[in-house]
C-alpha cells in the first residue's frame, strides 16, 4: 500500500497537508514546521535544523509499522479500538516514534502527522473519526500481508 502525505501550506508553526491512500484523497493532515529537511541529508544536517517537538519530518519514503503499541498513546480512550497499536513510520532519520494519530493543532504533535478535516486555519477537526478511517484501510492492507509506504512530500 503507498500512502502519500502532500504538503500544501507551510506556514510558521504548522504544515497543513492532504493524505492520499494508493492514489485516492482520504483526509487531511497537520504537521510542526517544515523547515526544508529531506530524508537525504545526514542525520548531523537534520539535527542541526531541527527544533525539538516544533519540527515536521523530512520528506522522503517511509515503511509504515501497524504492530507497535505507542507507549504514550496505547492507553487512551480512543485508541482502545486498535489496542493502542498506532501506525508508526520506521526508520525517520533524527527521529523517534513518528506515529499517525488523532489531534486537532500543532501543539498536539511532536513530529507526528495529525490526521482529520482542515475546516479551521491552522488546525484539523474530526480527528477521531478520521483516524478510525485511515487506521482501517491501513490495517486492512497490513492484514493482508501487504507492506504499508508513506512517501512525505
Amino acid at each position: 500500500m503507498e500512502v502519500k502525505v502532500k504538503r500544501i501550506a507551510r506556514r510558521d508553526n504548522y504544515t497543513i497537508g492532504k493524505m492520499y491512500v494508493n492514489g485516492e484523497y482520504v483526509c487531511d493532515t497537520l504537521e510542526d514546521t517544515d523547515r526544508g529537511l529531506t530524508s537525504k541529508m545526514s542525520v548531523a544536517q537534520i539535527s542541526g535544523m531541527k527544533v525539538h517537538g516544533e519540527t515536521a519530518i523530512p520528506t522522503g519514503r517511509y515503511l509504515v509499522d501497524m504492530k507497535t503499541v505507542s507507549p504514550r498513546f496505547g492507553g487512551r480512550p480512543q485508541y482502545q479500538f486498535c489496542k493502542g497499536r498506532l501506525p508508526r513510520l520506521c526508520n525517520v532519520p533524527a527521529y523517534q516514534g513518528v506515529l499517525v494519530h488523532c489531534g486537532n493543532t500543532a501543539n498536539d504533535t511532536e513530529g507526528c502527522i495529525l490526521v482529520g478535516e482542515n475546516k479551521a486555519v491552522g488546525q484539523v477537526l474530526n480527528s477521531t473519526a478520521t483516524f478510525r478511517k485511515v487506521y482501517t484501510k491501513l490495517k486492512a492492507a497490513d492484514e493482508r500481508g501487504e507492506q504499508i509506504y508513506i512517501t512525505i512530500e
